[in-house]
């Protein structure tokens, strides 16, 4: 959980447990124990490669909410715009032009949020 806080923020984390329910509650164990404990806990790549290694992907998979979310703790992992814009220029082609275009508009809008708040 610590490292969950660590890169998505404490307000993010919070409302995801304040949102938590019986019927949900094990898939949110389990992402915070599989993804956050275990992969994101690793000390064999920075926390900033990670962030470029999961907006890739997510960009690539098309997981727009995911992409969002992640852009946005790239205020917490040190990935800078010119890392999201280079992940996302991989994206263009290993996973196509059209996915990265979307995700470099969902990516623009999310900085102009963090800008703006």
């Amino acid at each position: 959980m610590a490292t969950r806080r660590r890169v998505l923020g404490d307000a993010h984390v919070d409302r995801a447990e304040a949102a938590k329910t019986d019927f949900d509650a094990p898939f949110q164990a389990m992402i915070t124990d599989a993804a956050w404990g275990h992969v994101w806990s690793r000390d064999t790549i920075s926390d900033r490669e990670r962030s470029m290694l999961t907006i890739a992907l997510l960009a690539g998979l098309g997981n727009d909410h995911e992409l969002a979310l992640h852009v946005r703790a790239t205020a917490n992992t040190g990935a800078s715009r010119e890392d999201v814009l280079e992940a996302l220029l991989h994206v263009a082609i290993y996973a196509g032009v059209p996915r990265a275009n979307h995700a470099i508009a969902i990516a623009k809008k999310t900085f102009d949020e963090m800008e703006a708040a």
